[in-house]
């Protein structure tokens, strides 16, 4: 610490509200201790201090406002300015009404004997309110934090990549976007590649056949270009051999791009006559007998079977093609939109029960099941619509107006009966199952139940008669 070098000549004689004024504009608290640690005089710097009612300090030992793990640090500042010691600065805590502790910065000084009457032994505390800065520290651990979680987070992800990249039974080989040269290969690489990888001028060129680099270098190109393309069959140069597929995407990384290359055995070209499993499923798709279309995301046709052209009544597939599902299903701005909202949030929807119209105005009803593939090149949603018309039934719920006995009978005459029939159906339903299970605990004495029910006898009988329940002749219930 340094002094002034000439205090009298600079600072004159100062009277005691100026040098009150000073104290208090030094430090955002300033206190005045007697002999004992009491405070007996009090300023603010700051009106924050001020405002959060830290005045109440006055007339307490300075100790008792202090945190318990600070109060050492009270005696040791106190001891150190009565022995005249050079002042220093301790953190200190005091509890605050808010919560968290309010952390002050305190340098302590011993004050001179005064007038007659002024008491021996006073002290000067200056304290610095260190919040800002506590919260600047917090900050600052917070983000160390993060950036060590991020730190570690790829380092753990760069170990499952070194960990697929090693173990990966496909050659895998990474190289600069822009030069082709080769940067890492994998150990499924070398084997299949041989030791010519370890040129220090080798390139992906070299392992290609002759005949096949012009088709290999185009790629890389398109590549570059698109960032993905579909891949090429090839055939490696003599040292390595074989019938190869070739298959590239681009990343970034460091700012810089890079193509990662894949060679995986090329697929074994199918017995003569023997059908792949692809055109036997297109095959068995488009001979069956529930109608089955392919939709993009918005439900535009993409592809649909000979059944739905049927039910369509359309004469060619191009005549559907790229037109609207909703354009044959039953409400019109509703159906549709159930669907592919489900299907959004489930990944599939299972017998929905709707109408199918025709271009000539015939309606079947119909059952949908559909289910939405999301990954791919193309995602889209696929529809099995399955005619439900002819299917026997003992009872036609809308021509008997039978009452249904679940949930689930409800829910399957939404898009077949209006709206105001269902609820009316269910009102039904309820009456009837209140009026059994009142008949079932009076052991049918429709007296009690009627009162039960809060009916009178006569609209009981009613309503037994409506919904035939039981003997409908009047009973003597007294």
């Amino acid at each position: 610490m340094r002094d002034f070098d000439s205090p009298g000549t600079s600072l004159g004689d100062l009277d005691a509200a100026l040098a009150g004024r000073l104290i208090a504009a030094a430090a955002d608290v300033a206190m005045i201790l007697d002999d004992a640690g009491v405070i007996r005089d009090l300023a603010f710097g700051s009106e924050d201090l001020l405002r959060e009612g830290y005045y109440d300090w006055l007339g307490t030992p300075w100790i008792e406002t202090v945190t318990v793990e600070s109060r050492p640090k009270v005696e040791e500042l106190l001891r150190d300015s009565r022995s005249k010691a050079a002042p220093r600065w301790r953190h200190i805590n005091h509890p605050s009404p808010g919560g968290a502790d309010l952390p002050l910065s305190y340098s302590a000084i011993s004050l001179p004997e005064g007038r007659p009457g002024a008491g021996t032994g006073r002290s000067v505390v200056f304290g610095r309110d260190l919040r800002a800065n506590a919260a600047l520290q917090q900050r600052l651990i917070g983000a160390q934090q993060a950036m060590e979680r991020d730190y570690w987070r790829l380092r753990h992800m760069e170990t499952r990549y070194r960990a697929l990249f090693q173990i990966s039974s496909e050659a895998v080989l990474i190289f600069d976007a822009t030069t082709l040269k080769l940067e890492d290969a994998n150990p499924a690489a070398l084997r299949l590649l041989g030791p010519i990888t370890q040129r220090s001028n080798w390139q992906l060129a070299d392992a290609i056949d002759a005949a096949d680099v012009v088709a290999t270098l185009t790629l890389l190109a398109n590549v570059r270009g698109s960032g993905r393309t579909d891949g090429l069959p090839v055939r490696l140069a003599a040292e390595a051999g074989g019938a190869m597929h070739l298959s590239a995407s681009l990343f970034r990384q460091d700012k810089t791009s890079h193509l990662l290359v894949r060679l995986a055995p090329a697929a074994a070209v199918p017995v003569a006559g023997q059908r792949s499993a692809q055109e036997m499923l297109a095959k068995l798709v488009e001979s069956a007998p529930d109608a089955f279309v392919v939709t993009d995301l918005d439900g535009h046709l993409l592809i649909a079977n000979h059944a739905f052209l049927e039910l369509a009544q359309a004469a060619s597939e191009d005549q559907v093609r790229n037109q609207s599902l909703e354009r044959w299903l039953g409400r019109t701005g509703v159906d549709l939109s159930v669907l592919i909202s489900n299907l959004r949030q489930r990944g599939s929807v299972r017998l929905f029960a709707t109408v199918m119209r025709g271009e000539y105005g015939a309606t079947t009803d119909v059952e949908i099941s559909a289910v939405a593939v999301t990954s791919g090149e193309q995602p889209c949603l696929g529809f099995t619509i399955r005619d439900v018309s002819r299917r026997l039934m003992t009872a036609d719920v809308r021509s008997t107006r039978e009452i249904p006995r679940s949930v689930g009978q409800m829910t399957e005459l939404v898009g077949r009966v209006p709206l105001k029939d269902i609820v009316r159906d269910t009102t039904d339903l309820i009456e009837q199952l209140c009026i059994e299970a009142a008949l079932e605990l009076t052991h049918d004495n429709r007296a009690s139940a009627a009162e039960m029910l809060g009916l009178s006898r006569q609209s009981l009988y009613v309503k037994l008669r409506r919904f035939n329940l039981g003997d409908m002749a009047p009973q003597n219930d007294d």
